[in-house]
């Protein structure tokens, strides 16, 4: 990968929509050059796929939490097993330091947020969560 597949990427990385004829003109390449780009990094799996991000607006009405969880040993394949059942549970990320997982997750209301608290903590497994509301989101790429 070259600092053009990375300005590629950043440009997808925006939007991913845009059109290849848009990309072109803002990478200062032919249509054909970023068509080609694009493939060769899907085919080489640097872009495992597309996703959708959802407006400002739309998550502005949500609760959003980093759940912090110590798990106990060897149980952490059976509480990421029972994290993914959870539809509020939108990343969980294994972690060094203090804590084992940490949960990101969104719910509608501050009651979905205090049942979705419990519920991770409900694990089998779970020793101990620590919550942390998210306040604001200064940057997000």
């Amino acid at each position: 990968m070259d600092e053009i597949d990375a300005r590629l990427i950043e440009a997808l990385r925006r939007d991913a929509r845009a059109p290849t004829a848009a990309l072109a003109r803002q990478l200062g390449l032919s249509r054909t050059t970023v068509q080609s780009r694009i493939a060769r990094l899907e085919r080489d799996g640097v872009i495992a796929g597309y996703t959708v991000r959802l407006a400002e607006a739309h998550e502005r009405g949500r609760i959003h939490a980093h759940i912090l969880m110590t798990v106990q040993p060897r149980a952490s394949a059976g509480v990421i097993a029972a994290a993914r059942k959870l539809p509020a549970v939108r990343r969980l990320h294994a972690v060094s330091g203090p804590f084992d997982l940490i949960a990101e997750v969104a719910t509608l209301s501050v009651a979905e947020m205090d049942a979705m608290v419990d519920a991770l903590g409900a694990l089998e497994g779970v020793e101990r969560t620590t919550s942390a509301i998210v306040l604001s989101t200064k940057l997000d790429r």
